[in-house]
C-alpha cells in the first residue's frame, strides 16, 4: 500500500515529517519497505500490509493508525456544508431507470447500485496524481472516481455504461455452464457455475469482486452510468480469482474482507466526487438490496486479562482512547469495557484481539521483563523424553550419528519392507502432495535406508546413522528406534586395517541399547523377505518381540539407490515395547581387578543348527553351578567358527575362549580345572558336544 501523506492530511492533520511517521508505524506492526519524498515536502511511504488488516488497503484505514498515533482526531467523509470530504445526499428506494435482482444473497450479502448521469470532463490534475503515486493508471474521470474512492476508503467500485445493459437490469447470480465473458482486459474467460457474476438481462457483464466486462465499459460516449457498491463473500472472490488467474485491486480487497456497511457510502463518496470534478450527478434513488443487515460485534475486555496477557498494567484512560480512535465503540463496566468492533474491522473477533490493538498502540517498548504467574504446577516430564535421550547418547557413543526423516513416505517404499499382512494396517494420506508422499510411514527403516544411500553417492563409504521417531498404523502411534550401518565398524584411528561392519557389530549396539533402558535383550534367528537369509534376527526380551536386526537384503538396498555391492545391516526396535518391559537397574561400582586372569581354549564339534547363544548360556549355566571352589568364569568369547574336511557333515566346530578371575585371589591351575571340566560336561550331556 503506497500511502501518499498529504492525502493522509485530509482526514487527520499531522504535521509530523513522514520518516517519523514511518518509524512509528513500523513498531506497530507494519512493515516499511520505502520512503519516497516527492517535491513540496510531500512524501510516499510504501507498506506491507498483512492480509488479516484489508482495512489498511485504504487511506482512511492508516490515518485512523495515525491518529492514534499522535492523539489526533480523525476526520470522517461528512454531508455537512464545506465538509472537507463530503458526502452526497442520497435517498434510498427504487429506480424507474434501474432494475436489481440479488439471486444469491450467499456470496452478496449486500449489493448496491445508482444512475447517475455523466457530463463529459476531464479528471482533474489532483486526484490524476493521487491516483498515479498509489499505482493507478488513470484512464477516465468516472473510472478515476471509482479507483479514488477504492483507494481513499478501501472500497472497491464499478461502473457499468447503462446504455449496453440488456433490460437495464443487473442480476447478481452464478455464472451459467458454458457461459464467458471478455473482460477489461480483452480477454476471453470461462465462467465456472460456482462463480458469481454480474449479469444484465442476457448475459454476464462482470465477474464480480474481480474485473468488469468488456462489452459494459464506461467510453468517452457514455452519459449514463449504474454505480456498482457491493459486498462479496471472501471465499468466493479468492476462489474465482485463483481459477480465472486474475488478480485486480478490487479482489485483493474484497477477498481478505471488505466492509459490508460501507457500499453506500461509497456511492455517496463517489457521487460527491463526481459533481466536484463536473462529472456528473446522480440520477433519482440508490437501490440497496440488504438481506440480513450486519451491526458491528460486540466484544469483551476485562482489565486484569489485559494486565496478564501484556505483562503490565494500562491506565483505563490509555485504553479507551486508543480503541476508540481506531474506530471502536467503548463502553465501561466494573470488569474492564464492553467493546463494539466495527465491521471494517474484520480481525478483531476475540478478547486476545483488542488486547493486541492496545499493546500495539500503548507500545511494547514499554513492558518490563517479567516472569509470568504460574497459575498452577508445571505438569510431570514426559517420560519418553528421558527414555529418547537416553536411546540417542547411547547410539552416538557407539559412534552413529541421528538422521531426521519425513514422517510421511510412499507406498512403494514401504512395501519392500512389509508382508502383505502388514500392509492391510498401513496408514495412507487421504489427499498426499505427491507420489512420494502418499502414506504414513510403518517403519523407520526405507527413510534411514535412503538416507544411508545417499551418503554412499555423495562418496562417503562409511555410513552409520540412527533415527528415534514415530510410526504409524491403523491400531494407532508408536514410538520406535531404527539405524543402518555400512562401511567400516570403525574408524581407521581404531582400527587397522579397517574391518567392514558386520551382524555382530549391530547386535553389540541393540545390546548396549537394551542394557541402558533397563531391559535384557537376546537374539533368536529369524527370517524377514527384506533380510539376507542366515544375517537376520529376532530382538527379544523373554518371549516378548521387540523388533529384529539383520542384514538388508541387496537387491532392496540397490532399489533404494545404495550400490549393490554393500553391505548395510539394519535393526529396528519398538521403544513402546521396551518401555513396557524397563526395569530400573542399580548402579553398581566395583574396584578394578587386581588379579590376573587365566584363559583356556576350548573347541567342541556341535550341531550346525544350534545357535551359539545357546551354547554360551550353558557354558555360564555351568561355571554358575561349580561350586565355592571353583574357578569363577569372566567372559566367554567364540572366535572360531569350521565346517569341512575332519567334521561330519550337519555339525560345526566352535572355538570358544573362556577367561577366568576371581576378585579377592590368583586362581590355582585346580580351580580353573574343575570348571573347565564342569564346562566341558554340561555341553556334552546337554548338547551331545565332541571335544577336538
Amino acid at each position: 500500500m503506497r500511502l501518499l501523506i498529504s492525502w493522509v492530511r485530509d482526514f487527520v492533520d499531522v504535521t509530523a515529517p513522514a520518516a517519523d511517521v514511518a518509524e512509528k508505524l513500523a513498531l506497530r506492526g507494519f512493515e516499511v519497505a520505502e520512503i519516497e519524498p516527492l517535491p513540496g515536502g510531500d512524501a510516499v511511504i510504501d507498506f506491507e500490509v498483512t492480509a488479516n488488516r484489508p482495512d489498511c488497503l485504504s487511506v482512511i484505514g492508516f490515518a485512523r493508525e495515525i491518529g492514534t498515533l499522535y492523539d489526533l482526531p480523525v476526520l470522517l467523509p461528512s454531508e455537512s456544508p464545506g465538509a472537507r470530504l463530503p458526502l452526497a445526499p442520497v435517498t434510498v428506494g427504487q429506480s424507474d431507470r434501474l432494475k436489481v435482482t440479488l439471486e444469491d444473497a450467499e456470496l452478496c450479502p449486500r449489493y448496491v447500485a445508482a444512475v447517475a448521469d455523466v457530463t463529459a470532463t476531464t479528471s482533474p490534475t489532483w486526484m490524476r496524481e493521487r491516483l498515479q503515486v498509489a499505482g493507478i493508471r488513470p484512464i477516465s474521470p468516472i473510472v478515476d472516481v471509482t479507483n479514488y474512492v477504492l483507494v481513499e476508503l478501501g472500497h472497491p467500485m464499478h461502473a457499468f455504461d447503462l446504455a449496453q445493459l440488456g433490460g437495464t437490469e443487473l442480476r447478481i447470480r452464478r455464472a451459467r455452464g458454458g457461459e464467458s465473458l471478455t473482460t477489461l482486459d480483452g480477454v476471453a474467460r470461462r465462467l465456472d457455475p460456482d462463480m458469481l457474476v454480474i449479469a444484465d438481462a442476457d448475459r454476464a457483464q462482470a465477474v464480480a469482486g474481480v474485473m468488469g466486462g468488456a462489452d459494459s465499459e464506461v467510453s468517452a460516449g457514455t452519459r449514463t452510468i449504474a454505480f456498482e457498491s457491493a459486498y462479496f463473500k471472501p471465499a468466493s472472490v479468492r476462489k474465482t480469482s485463483k481459477k480465472l488467474g486474475l488478480k485486480t485491486e478490487a479482489s485483493t480487497r474484497f477477498e481478505r474482507g471488505a466492509d459490508i456497511n460501507a457500499p453506500l457510502l461509497a456511492i455517496r463518496r463517489a457521487a460527491a466526487l463526481m459533481e466536484q470534478i463536473g462529472g456528473g450527478r446522480l440520477s433519482g434513488a440508490a437501490i440497496d438490496c440488504y438481506p440480513s443487515p450486519r451491526g458491528p460485534k460486540p466484544l469483551g475486555l476485562r482489565r486484569e486479562r489485559l494486565a496478564l496477557l501484556l505483562g503490565m498494567s494500562v491506565p483505563d484512560h490509555e485504553v479507551e482512547r486508543i480503541l476508540r480512535s481506531l474506530g471502536l465503540a467503548v463502553t465501561p463496566v466494573p470488569a474492564g469495557w464492553d467493546v463494539l468492533a466495527p465491521t471494517f474491522r474484520v480481525d478483531l473477533l476475540r478478547e486476545v484481539d483488542l488486547i493486541e490493538e492496545v499493546g500495539r498502540h500503548y507500545g511494547f517498548d514499554r513492558l518490563e521483563p517479567s516472569f509470568p504467574p504460574m497459575a498452577m504446577a508445571a505438569p510431570a516430564p514426559d517420560a519418553r523424553l528421558e527414555r529418547d535421550r537416553i536411546v540417542r547418547r547411547t547410539l552416538t557413543a557407539a559412534g552413529l550419528s541421528e538422521a531426521v526423516t519425513f514422517g510421511i513416505t510412499d507406498a512403494a517404499a514401504v512395501a519392500a519392507f512389509a508382508t502383505p499382512a502388514a500392509s492391510a494396517a498401513f496408514v495412507p494420506v487421504a489427499n498426499p502432495l505427491s507420489a512420494k508422499f502418499d502414506m504414513l510411514r510403518p517403519t523407520l527403516l526405507p527413510g534411514l535406508v535412503d538416507a544411508v544411500a545417499h551418503n554412499r553417492r555423495h562418496g562417503r563409504r562409511d555410513v552409520a546413522l540412527f533415527e528415534v521417531g514415530a510410526r504409524f498404523t491403523v491400531d494407532g502411534e508408536r514410538h520406535a528406534v531404527a539405524l543402518a550401518w555400512t562401511g567400516s565398524a570403525a574408524s581407521e584411528h581404531w582400527s587397522a586395517p579397517p574391518r567392514e561392519v558386520d551382524l555382530f557389530d549391530v547386535k553389540g549396539v541393540v545390546e548396549l541399547l537394551g542394557r541402558a533402558l533397563g531391559v535384557d535383550v537376546h537374539l533368536e534367528r529369524d527370517t524377514q523377505a527384506f533380510l539376507v537369509d542366515g544375517q537376520a534376527a529376532v530382538v527379544l526380551a523373554g518371549d516378548r518381540r521387540l523388533g529384529h536386526i539383520g542384514q538388508l537384503a541387496p537387491d532392496v538396498a540397490e532399489h533404494r539407490g545404495a550400490p549393490r555391492m554393500d553391505k548395510v545391516f539394519v535393526a529396528e526396535l519398538d521403544l513402546d515395547a521396551v518401555a513396557a518391559l524397563a526395569r530400573p537397574r542399580d548402579v553398581i561400582v566395583r574396584a578394578l581387578p587386581r588379579y590376573p586372569t587365566v584363559v583356556r581354549d576350548l573347541s567342541v564339534v556341535v550341531s550346525a543348527s544350534l545357535p551359539a547363544e545357546i551354547i554360551r548360556g550353558t557354558i555360564h549355566a555351568a561355571a554358575d553351578s561349580a561350586g565355592a571352589n571353583a574357578a569363577p568364569l569372566a567372559s566367554v568369547a567364540f572366535f572360531d567358527r569350521y565346517q569341512g574336511k575332519g567334521v561330519a557333515e550337519g555339525s560345526v566346530s566352535l572355538s570358544v575362549r573362556l577367561t577366568f578371575q576371581a576378585p579377592d585371589r590368583t586362581l590355582t591351575d585346580a580351580e580353573v580345572q574343575r570348571t573347565f571340566e564342569q564346562i566341558l560336561a554340561a555341553l556334552v550331556r546337554e548338547h551331545a558336544a565332541v571335544q577336538r
